[in-house]
């Protein structure tokens, strides 16, 4: 590493800790990792309580962070957009290679790395920690977590560099996009190749040299070419992006404009609806994948349609960060409206682009799952997407992305979602002992869980119009 680069990426990670220190208080966001041990510690002992082995917990985990990578790596969907809009243009050395004397791919390669690293000790580090007792309970050497910890930042990494590369063809050159996946689709599949061994987690469960080349190769290439196709450059908003879009918008009620506003947010931001489609998307596929997995690797069968109706809904929460990403909370008293029908303005929209696109991904999924197993999974896809959203307005307001690493928000946040998603999910899992049950229990958790929601998103109107009152 050259000494400018050197230069520039320590000062990255500095700002990083001064950013987020200076947002939500410097102790509170060192504490962050110690939430995240717990949080997960939690819902370890819980899934091995309901039974679940090892390997399917290791498997969910990796799954899971590939899913928090490509989250992440939707920056280059929404990043320019939100840090423009909060922090402005100029703030961050990630946007300042128009006054630095380097590149914007060098310094998109850097915060990329410096990415990794932050994500890797702040996030994956405790994950992998919290896992130790487990481990060493069935039998594993100590050093099989470090292993853990390495291929969790893989798993990290690939979803990082999977999201810039397709979101860098998709911008630029969608029919090569289309074409590049079509074929190495059909190459993996004819070839008989085991996807898995193209992963990180291939090298966690056999830990070889060659299967440690084929499992990071993908996030090497991913990464450069993430770096290669994505370009910063403002894109003009023609009529064209918008016929379609602006027809959907008005087809929803609205007599006060606050719906249409919170639609229009996310037309008109980088990546139009279409991000929605993605993120729900990606998802929709690490779900497939994770069940799918657990089915070829233990005994256990679960419930196809309660596992995608559950993690579809909880996907609601990106959605909803989209929404208020422009939403000024001091603005908010200067509407000739109450915060309450600010909030509902923001429901409407939120269940109008939530909704039709988890039933895109259920109809997808007849194509290899009976409608039959699917139809509980439509009962319990809109109650938990009604749960996220009256939780995250009543805990977040109008900033959800401050529950990343605000450590009490985000336990309240992570503590309401677990009482509701692990009963679901164990359900989910014991479908083959008691299906019956499973899916009762299910449907019964979801419909309580909504109406929570429905309370707290009534609530949520009256607390921060309270607290924005009296803080300003």
């Amino acid at each position: 590493m050259s000494t400018p680069t050197r230069t520039i990426f320590v000062a990255m990670l500095k700002e990083e800790w001064r950013l987020q220190s200076t947002l939500f208080g410097g102790r509170r966001f060192a504490a962050f990792p110690l939430a995240v041990l717990a949080l997960t510690a939690g819902g370890f002992v819980l899934l091995s309580e309901a039974g679940t082995g090892q390997e399917a917990i290791v498997a969910g985990l990796h799954a899971l962070v590939v899913f928090f990578g490509l989250q992440v790596g939707t920056i280059g969907l929404v990043g320019r957009d939100a840090m423009r809009d909060v922090l402005g243009d100029m703030t961050l050395l990630v946007f300042s290679s128009r006054t630095l004397p380097i590149t914007w791919r060098r310094l998109l390669a850097i915060f990329l790395v410096k990415d990794l690293l932050y994500y890797s000790i702040l996030f994956v580090g405790p994950v992998a920690l919290a896992y130790t007792p487990i481990a060493i309970a069935g039998g594993q050497p100590p050093l099989e977590v470090g292993l853990l910890w390495l291929t969790l930042s893989g798993a990290f990494a690939l979803g990082v560099g999977s999201s810039l590369t397709l979101i860098g063809l998709g911008s630029h050159h969608r029919l090569v996009g289309l074409g590049a996946v079509a074929l190495v689709t059909a190459g993996v599949v004819l070839g008989g190749v085991d996807p898995v061994t193209l992963t990180p987690y291939g090298t966690y469960t056999d830990a070889t040299l060659a299967n440690a080349v084929a499992g990071f190769a993908p996030v090497v290439v991913l990464g450069v070419f993430g770096v290669l196709l994505f370009e910063p450059g403002e894109r003009s908003q023609g009529r064209k992006r918008f016929a379609l879009v602006d027809r959907l918008v008005h087809a929803v009620p609205d007599d006060r404009g606050i719906t249409h506003k919170a639609l229009f947010s996310v037309v008109r931001s980088s990546g139009s609806v279409w991000k929605v489609l993605f993120s729900m998307g990606v998802l929709f596929g690490v779900a497939a994948l994770l069940l799918s997995e657990l089915s070829r690797a233990t005994a256990i069968e679960p419930h196809r349609g309660i596992a995608f109706g559950a993690l579809l809904g909880l996907g609601g929460f990106t959605t909803y960060a989209w929404l208020t990403q422009f939403e000024d909370e001091g603005a908010t008293l200067r509407y000739p409206v109450t915060t309450a029908a600010v909030f509902a303005g923001i429901r409407r929209a939120y269940l109008a682009l939530v909704l039709p696109t988890g039933l895109v991904y259920f109809a997808i999924a007849t194509v290899w799952v009976p409608i039959s197993e699917l139809l509980v999974g439509v009962v319990v896809f809109p109650l938990v997407a009604v749960y996220v959203y009256g939780l995250t307005a009543y805990v977040a307001g109008f900033s959800p992305t401050e529950l990343l690493f605000d450590t009490p928000l985000f336990l309240a946040f992570g503590s309401g979602l677990s009482l509701m998603a692990l009963p679901v999910l164990i359900a989910s899992l014991a479908n083959s002992a008691a299906p019956t049950i499973a899916m009762g229990v299910a449907v019964g958790v979801s419909t309580v869980a909504a109406a929570i929601g429905i309370v707290l998103g009534r609530l949520a109107g009256p607390r921060w119009e309270s607290r924005l009152r009296t803080s300003s």
